[in-house]
């Protein structure tokens, strides 16, 4: 998965090409800290920038993502640590005045078991409902109609307890070169208990010792169980035999490192 605003774009065989025009106001990631059968509330801001009155319907997925790109939305409750079923919201189906602004509310009621730590998470799908014609089918009969509809997916995210491990293994690394560019991908895995927020670098080191550089990956959200894929843009690293020290820092005082040796050709 790639970081992300989120939001899915696909397209459906039916019109003149229209577009349901909603934007999020209030974020696409609202985390909360909380204790065991604590309870927080929150809301998610809806804008329509049509200028048609829009039908927004509201419901849950749960959501887990990994570094080949792979992104799955499951039914509420079936991931080791959806927080779907703390989460109850209204209203379900949202009524959305054209050029204004309306409000999903949701409360969190977390559950009194003292073994819950960690971070638990799902997200809140926001998605226009299509416009039916007057035969109860999306747009008007016999016409061809591409009708585009942008529904977008709010993390809802929430810490529970303390104590909670922290923990990253690194899954592959391979040079590639892409577009003449050679880049060091690299796949890296939160096997802990809590979510990162984390910078990812790789310092280059020739056989001598000298540095060839430091090179930036960028920062990436990765949830427990979650994979992400990182890439250092080594273009300007002449040929040669290099060692490599990569590291993930949440910039929180937890880091971690690893060596590898890398030729580069």
């Amino acid at each position: 998965m790639k970081k992300v605003p989120f939001f899915i774009l696909w397209g459906v065989f039916l019109a003149n090409q229209c577009f349901a025009g909603i934007l999020i106001n209030s974020g696409l990631s609202q985390e909360y800290i909380v204790q065991p059968g604590g309870k927080v509330e929150g809301k998610i801001t809806v804008r329509n920038t049509d200028a048609s009155p829009l039908q927004v319907k509201i419901y849950q997925k749960d959501y887990l993502f990994f570094a080949n790109g792979e992104a799955v939305y499951g039914e509420p409750g079936s991931t080791p640590r959806s927080n779907a079923g703390w989460i109850s919201l209204s209203p379900t189906q949202l009524a959305v005045p054209p050029q204004e602004a309306a409000a999903v509310y949701y409360t969190i009621q977390v559950p009194e078991k003292l073994d819950l730590t960690g971070t638990y998470w799902s997200m809140v799908m926001v998605e226009p409902m299509a416009e039916l014609g007057p035969d109860g089918n999306p747009g008007e009969k016999d016409q061809l109609r591409i009708q585009t509809i942008v529904r977008y997916g709010i993390q809802i995210v929430t810490d529970v307890g303390t104590g909670a491990s922290r923990q990253i293994r690194f899954l592959d690394k391979k040079l590639i070169h892409e577009r003449g560019q050679k880049i060091l991908q690299l796949d890296i895995e939160n096997i802990g208990e809590s979510w990162l927020l984390a910078s990812v670098w790789a310092e280059v080191y020739g056989k001598d010792g000298k540095s060839a550089g430091r090179f930036e990956c960028g920062r990436a959200r990765v949830y427990p169980g979650c994979s992400i894929r990182q890439g250092a843009d080594l273009t300007k690293v002449p040929p040669g035999e290099y060692r490599v020290l990569v590291v993930v820092d949440n910039e929180d005082g937890y880091a971690v490192g690893a060596q590898y040796d890398l030729k580069v050709e």
